[in-house]
């Protein structure tokens, strides 16, 4: 009968839930910061269609417009910065980036704040209406344009003016700020289409990287190196204790191994000889006593504490990975304790790969791979 708690269930069950519990947790977290993500693309893809501006928008601002210009947004809080040194920036692009973290609200080396006032993003240019003066930066006079990835500074240059200059704007409105100077650029010179055809490839391709919910784990899924505390860590390294511990003992000092009789040395003090000068009998130097050598032990090399990436894969002690590598066609019998496997896992016939619902299937390479999984995603390398 097997061993049960007081709520009466066994380790068996009691593994399962733990593993259940890990992989929901995992889950959440991945599938969380993938919302994020995909509501932001989603939400620029919208801006993207919509984002227009009007003649009315530019009232009470300080700005004459040209017959067709329009005011598409303005920005009170702003400051004019001037880079010191001379600097050759990028191309102005069309490029859409992801944020990567969130911007320090300081400015970088190299560059002087001169001037604060409101940021205008027009249909024809950039413009700073600063409590100094004015500064534009028309679009068709744009010859270099970069968007500082650690600090909300963005530095552009023109070709009637030497100095490059640009805006520190406050970090949480640094982004959509970028956002909507892409697209005015992109409406100057008719490529607002590609804006957008850029964007829906980006939340395709985000698409396809939704987590999926892991399989539940099952009672009949838990090996017994799991009734163990540390489960297979724990027997990894009591094994290598078990194998290091002779080899420790083989290479220590033996005992003399003829077994020769020891030689009994007298109690009694050896008899004192007579001084005599040196010159009359020499004394005769005594024989060396020579010691057998001691063998030297040989360094063990001492096992590599390095690993490579798993590019994705669930953390596992048998080296499988997405990375790349060799096929396995004969996976280790624990494999289901680390992938999720599909039903008849051990009747497949091909090597391992991952379908696109998650699960692990032995039916690499033959045409009825993961069919009833949503087809085969990618493969499982070693």
């Amino acid at each position: 009968m097997a061993k049960t708690d007081s709520t009466g269930s066994t380790w068996r069950y009691r593994w399962a839930h733990r593993q259940n519990v890990r992989r929901l947790s995992t889950y959440r977290g991945a599938d969380t910061a993938w919302r994020r993500r995909d509501d932001e693309l989603r939400r620029l893809r919208a801006l993207a269609a919509d984002f227009q501006g009007s003649a009315a928008a530019g009232t009470g601002l300080p700005l004459e417009l040209a017959a067709d210009e329009v005011v598409l947004w303005a920005l009170p809080a702003a400051q004019l910065v001037e880079v010191r040194h001379t600097t050759v920036l990028p191309a102005p692009d069309l490029t859409v980036a992801a944020q990567t973290g969130p911007l320090r609200p300081r400015r970088p080396d190299g560059v002087r704040v001169t001037d604060a006032g409101m940021a205008v993003i027009t249909s024809r240019r950039l413009v700073l209406l600063g409590g100094r003066g004015r500064r534009d930066w028309a679009y068709g006079r744009m010859t270099g344009l970069a968007h500082d990835p650690a600090t909300p500074v963005t530095l552009i240059q023109v070709l009637d003016r030497r100095r490059t200059s640009g805006l520190l704007l406050p970090a949480k409105a640094a982004s959509d700020f970028r956002f909507k100077l892409t697209l005015a650029f992109a409406d100057a010179i008719e490529q607002r289409a590609a804006v957008l055809a850029q964007l829906d490839e980006l939340i395709a391709e985000h698409a396809q990287l939704k987590p999926f919910r892991p399989a539940v784990a099952t009672p009949g899924q838990a090996r017994l190196s799991s009734f163990v505390p540390g489960g297979r860590r724990t027997l990894a390294v009591a094994a290598a204790i078990a194998l290091l511990v002779p080899a420790a003992l083989i290479e220590s000092d033996p005992s003399d191994p003829t077994g020769g009789p020891e030689v009994a040395v007298a109690a009694t003090p050896a008899p004192t000889p007579s001084v005599v000068p040196a010159l009359i009998h020499p004394a005769a130097p005594a024989p060396a006593r020579s010691t057998p050598p001691k063998p030297t032990k040989s360094p063990r090399p001492s096992p590599s504490t390095t690993r490579d990436p798993r590019c994705g894969a669930p953390e596992n002690p048998l080296g499988y990975d997405f990375c790349g590598g060799t096929r396995i066609r004969r996976p280790a019998t624990e494999v289901c304790d680390w992938f999720d496997c599909v039903p008849q896992f051990w009747a497949g016939r091909g090597y391992l790969v991952q379908c696109r619902d998650g699960s692990v299937s032995l039916t690499g390479g033959r045409s009825n791979a993961c069919v009833e999984h949503r087809g085969v995603r990618r493969t499982i390398w070693k």
